[in-house]
């Protein structure tokens, strides 16, 4: 087990474990008890304070929820009128009623409400024995001894519970079930509120095996049912009905068999039960002492029932036979105590080191089956009931295999569970965890909901040799964000007109609350990889607004200095928290009408996915796929979905690095790849990797600070090419798959969409297909693949990320024709949006003249300079430039921010003759413009793709000018068309519109 991934861990566990419905256990509750009694017996009762009270604070005290209601009345026809007015589920009578006696009484109720369960409560002398003795107590279903403590209440309603749910509870789901055979009223008046007692304290303790509150409480539901046999008829009936799932069996000597008194029933119960089951736990008790040798002889306990330690004796059984307590381990030979564990996670650290000897004894017995049983544990009970071992020879195996089971339901209970990051419990194999009680954000919804749908669908199972999975992750609810705030009054400077250097130094700077700092390092100590901290704001990913990229995302290296390593991602956090009041973040505010001192952030920590290659990390390939295509090209159609890959980290697909497109539907027709020209021309130069140096992270408003850019060589020297690199050969000019002949290295992905060595389109068309489907509308994921796993271990593709596209093809707006060209200055047949505009009069553009790629990144500071001024003046803009607008790539177009230009209420990636880059596509800056509305044009005169009059604008008097861009005013506004159904736009030239300006509709109020 040690050599295997956490990732096969979970992968195996998958075929092995079924998930408990612990929701649909204990579905049959009393909620109303009807109590008829005198005003004295009330009194006697309740002593000083209500029962319900009592009750409640019984419940409470013991974690238990749906405490029942009290309906309390002291005569027969109160009680009669009760049960009209109200659904009772249980009745409960003292044995002085007045007007009628209450087994008269009961008869009358059970003759109108048959399935309504009786309880007859008395107190307990010689005379009211022998009164019970002379009644018809036909109607009653139980009588009780009244012993002046509540503990009894509660221990009927629990017995009347179980025995109500056993039929379910116990053989469909497996819950285990005590038996107690006594016909004393007295005896099993003493016995079960203590042994409920027992069972409350223990179901607290297996409580600890949920992940969160609600799985904990969830848990509670799966604790052992008590069943009481008064006669040896119903005790053998319980027996063979539950037979597979007694956890035990407590019985009297002496009770009724064939309906007359047999003083040795508990003794033949005994003989039948240990024939079937040589290993069962069995308790005889009896008032007589020369039992006491039978029970030895039969091997089972033997409890005096006038002892004076009676009660302790009777816990001591629970605890030590019926696996209530910790499991000890003994030496067979000596008896003696060689380890103990009180979990599951004790289990697994301590169960290597645990004589073979001991744990034989143990597995010959079940004991092990039976204390994770009598813990709720019911799925890997069963794996491990079925880990048959005999022979001493056998048992180092089964110790490696126990290892095993226990790691893999580790794993698999966790998926679709956000844990409580318990600094105490927290280790490797917990995968999702939360620190913080409140909401997690949007981020992290997203991963919580890929988590869930991994488990829910099959089809992530059915990849041969494939891993489908997320990252280990843990995330902050937005409470610590607020405590952070509020201990270190940070609000002010974040609403403040504060640099971003300023408000990062001052972030910094601050303390996060001490649990936090604590729990980070408990991390530091667990994991084994770099660190991403993401942005996950309550804004973020949400259906209409998903803030793509607007927040920084750190890395932090891993270093076996754990103190320093949780210093860093503290830091980093911090610095997450500061991006929240950046300029960029308050510009996209401001475009989205929210307000900035609204926002909270929640923080994703997840483990990078790759590699360590010498001083740098990352991933084989990274990936970004749309369930929507906005640009298909034939045969591709829009539904079909895109995906973007490339070499190395994510960072540069989203930030508009060159990548590899293909729609999943045709892995194999990818146009760049069409000629050795374009293959050079069009595919990926560079990478994004980890720097492995820890000196390398210090807290930047880049969060690109240790981020290594590399040459494709690096990664041929690395392996990474080998599944998705072809070769340039120079001397032929021809494209070789594979990364084994000599040459220049390129990034085809051949080996996986020509030859599918890794299945990515088919993961792919599932992936959006369900994500789709469960999210309702188009969807965009983030995903990373690491194929240089150890040898022998399957590929591991990990989800990242998932978020809703606003899919702005809809037939609202005016319809769009190529004829319609002629009147305009700008028509496009790839265009996104939807609607009229009819407020633009200012257009900024790129003068196309002399245009340089390597000034991208001064007029980008330009153009913010335009942009801020036309915003204080509240003056939308049409934008215009070469390239791909937002790449960080200066090579592929203006690596603006969003903030910069944020006033644009339409953008235009233009192509020049000898600059031509494919349109944005999987970029967070193209996510965000669709989810804003701002229309969004690709043109290309060269290509005949579109029509772009420059030579009109050319001839409008400047507003502003530069070497690189100009800004031009017109008269009357442009009209720009938008049609959303066919994805065509016409911008008319001002005052020449043919039609009036009237809107139709709106890209920014769909």
């Amino acid at each position: 087990m040690r050599n295997m991934t956490l990732e096969q861990i979970y992968h195996n566990a998958q075929n092995h474990f079924e998930e408990t419905a612990f929701d649909q256990l204990m579905q049959k509750r009393i909620h109303k008890v009807l109590l008829i009694c005198s005003s004295y017996d009330a009194f006697m009762l309740e002593e000083d304070g209500r029962i319900d009270e009592q009750i409640f604070n019984e419940y409470v005290s013991l974690n238990l929820r749906h405490p029942p209601q009290f309906i309390q009345v002291s005569s027969a026809e109160a009680a009669f009128k009760a049960m009209e007015e109200h659904q009772i589920d249980l009745v409960i009578t003292m044995l002085s009623v007045g007007g009628m006696d209450p087994f008269s009484l009961s008869k009358k109720i059970k003759d109108s409400n048959p399935m309504v369960p009786i309880v007859v409560l008395t107190p307990f002398s010689r005379e009211v024995s022998m009164k019970l003795s002379q009644e018809d107590t036909s109607a009653v279903d139980y009588v009780f001894c009244w012993l002046g403590n509540t503990d009894l209440l509660l221990a009927i309603i629990k017995l009347i519970e179980d025995e109500m749910n056993a039929p379910f509870d116990v053989n469909e789901i497996g819950v285990q079930a005590i038996l107690l055979v006594e016909d004393s009223v007295r005896f099993y008046s003493s016995y079960l509120p203590l042994i409920y007692k027992i069972l409350f304290k223990q179901s607290r303790k297996f409580m600890t095996e949920g992940l969160n509150e609600h799985q904990q409480m969830m848990r509670m539901r799966g604790r052992p049912k008590i069943l009481l046999a008064r006669t040896y008829e119903e005790a053998l009936g319980i027996y063979r009905k539950y037979q597979k799932n007694i956890l035990g069996i407590i019985s009297d000597v002496s009770f009724n068999r064939k309906g007359e008194k047999d003083y040795q029933a508990g003794v033949r119960l005994a003989r039948r039960v240990k024939k079937d089951n040589p290993y069962m736990p069995f308790l005889l008790q009896s008032s007589d002492q020369n039992f006491h040798g039978i029970a030895k002889d039969i091997r089972v306990g033997f409890i005096y029932k006038h002892s004076k330690l009676l009660l302790q004796e009777l816990r001591e059984f629970l605890n030590n036979y019926l696996a209530f307590g910790d499991f000890i381990f003994i030496d067979p030979e000596t008896n003696e105590e060689v380890a103990r564990v009180s979990d599951l996670q004790e289990l697994q650290d301590k169960l290597l080191a645990i004589p073979n000897a001991s744990l034989l004894y143990h597995f010959k017995r079940d004991h092990v089956s039976k204390w994770l049983t009598a813990r709720a544990l019911f799925s890997i009970a069963t794996v491990v009931k079925e880990l048959k071992v005999s022979e001493d020879a056998e048992i180092e195996k089964t110790k490696h295999e126990l290892f095993h089971i226990i790691a893999h339901f580790r794993m698999y209970k966790g998926r679709g569970i956000i844990a409580t990051f318990d600094t105490e419990r927290y280790d490797e194999y917990v995968n999702f965890s939360r620190i913080g009680e409140s909401s997690i954000g949007g981020k992290a919804r997203g991963l919580a909901f890929l988590s869930t749908l991994i488990k829910k669908y099959p089809v992530f199972k059915s990849f041969e040799d494939v891993i489908i999975t997320i990252p280990r992750t843990v995330v902050l609810g937005v409470d610590i964000f607020e405590s952070f705030m509020d201990m270190n009054n940070l609000y002010p400077l974040g609403l403040s007109d504060a640099t971003d250097q300023d408000i990062l130094e001052q972030f910094v700077a601050a303390s996060l609350p001490p649990e936090v700092e604590e729990k980070l390092l408990k991390l530091a100590r667990v994991i084994r990889r770099p660190v991403a901290i993401r942005s996950s704001s309550m804004l973020e990913d949400s259906h209409h607004q998903p803030f793509a990229g607007i927040y920084s995302t750190y890395m932090v290296a891993h270093t076996d200095n754990c103190e320093r390593m949780a210093a860093q991602m503290a830091d980093a956090i911090k610095c997450v928290y500061a991006s929240v009041y950046y300029k960029a973040s308050k510009a996209y505010m401001t475009s989205t009408l929210n307000l900035i001192d609204e926002e909270r952030m929640g923080i994703v920590l997840q483990e990078i996915v790759g590699q360590t290659h010498d001083d740098r990390f990352y991933p084989t390939f990274s990936g970004v796929g749309r369930s929507v295509n906005f640009y298909p090209i034939p045969p591709e159609r829009s539904e079909e979905g895109v995906v973007n890959v490339a070499l190395g980290l994510g960072k540069y697909i989203v930030e508009g690095g060159m990548c590899l497109r293909f729609s999943p539907e045709y892995p194999q027709k990818v146009i760049q790849l069409s000629s050795p020209e374009m293959t050079i021309k069009e595919t990926q130069k560079t990478f994004y990797a980890l720097d492995l140096n820890a000196d390398r992270f210090v807290p930047s408003v880049d969060d690109g600070i240790n981020i290594q850019k590399l040459d494709l060589r690096t990664a041929l020297d690395d392996g990474s090419l080998r599944w998705i690199g072809s070769i340039l050969d120079m001397q032929n000019h021809v494209v070789r798959d594979g990364t084994m002949a000599e040459g220049y290295p390129l990034v085809t992905f051949a080996n996986i969409l020509k030859y599918e060595a890794f299945p990515l389109a088919a993961i792919m068309k599932e992936v959006m297909k369900i994500g789709q489907k469960e999210m309702n509308q188009p969807v965009e994921i983030e995903f990373a693949v690491d194929l240089q796993t150890p040898e022998g271990s399957p590929s591991v593709f990990y989800l990242l990320q998932i978020r809703p596209i606003v899919d702005s093809r809809t037939s609202l707006g005016p319809s769009v024709k190529v004829e319609d060209s002629k009147d305009a200055f700008l028509f496009s047949e790839h265009a996104l949006g939807n609607g009229t505009i009819s407020e633009i009069k200012d257009v900024v553009y790129i003068k196309p003249e002399g245009y340089k790629p390597g000034k991208n990144t001064d007029i980008a500071r330009e153009i913010e300079a335009i942009n801020d001024r036309l915003q204080k003046e509240n003056r939308p803009y049409l934008l215009i430039g070469p390239g791909r607008w937002g790449s960080q790539d200066p090579w592929l177009g203006v690596p603006v921010k969003w903030g910069q230009i944020c006033g644009a209420r339409a953008i235009v990636e233009m192509g020049l003759e000898n600059y031509n880059v494919e349109p944005s596509q999987g970029t967070h800056f193209f996510q965000n413009l669709t989810s804003l509305r701002v229309a969004y044009i690709y043109t290309n005169n060269h290509l005949n793709n579109g029509r772009l009059d420059i030579e009109w604008l050319n001839g409008l008097d400047s507003q502003y000018e530069t070497e690189h861009i100009r800004h031009v005013q017109t008269k009357s506004p442009l009209i720009l068309n938008l049609d959303g159904r066919e994805g065509k736009a016409v911008m008319y030239y001002a005052g020449k519109a043919p039609c009036p300006t009237k809107t139709n509709g709106n890209p920014g109020k769909q």
